[in-house]
């Protein structure tokens, strides 16, 4: 049997943009997606600190150093510029991997989007 556990966390960084005319995806400096293990296109969801949205949606890379956090396509409607996430992102794993698994959790400046 599989579960799904927790593999990634981006926790709480700020929306810099959204852009409701692209085609849809959230829009991650390439440097976040690195250090917490989330990959190109991978599926993920954000939560919403400011308004309780919960949506999932698909990773793509922006530009390293910039803290870029960018809603794009129809989740654009979810957030506004300035709003505090969490970027989540699971696994599908058997209960004995789960057990010795430990997901990539990381906690950016919650300002600036960057890592220490």
């Amino acid at each position: 049997m599989l579960i799904e556990v927790l593999k990634s966390k981006i926790h709480r960084v700020q929306v810099t943009a959204s852009d409701l005319n692209y085609i849809g995806s959230i829009t991650i400096d390439e440097d976040l997606l690195e250090a917490s293990n989330i990959v190109s296109g991978e599926r993920v969801y954000i939560v919403n600190i400011a308004n309780g949205e919960r949506f999932d949606t698909y990773a793509i890379p922006g530009a390293r150093r910039g803290g870029e956090i960018c809603l794009n396509g129809p989740a654009a409607r979810k957030v506004q510029r300035g709003d505090i996430i969490i970027i989540i992102a699971y696994a599908r794993m058997d209960i004995e991997e789960a057990k010795k698994f430990t997901p990539k959790i990381i906690f950016p400046d919650e300002i600036t989007n960057l890592l220490s």
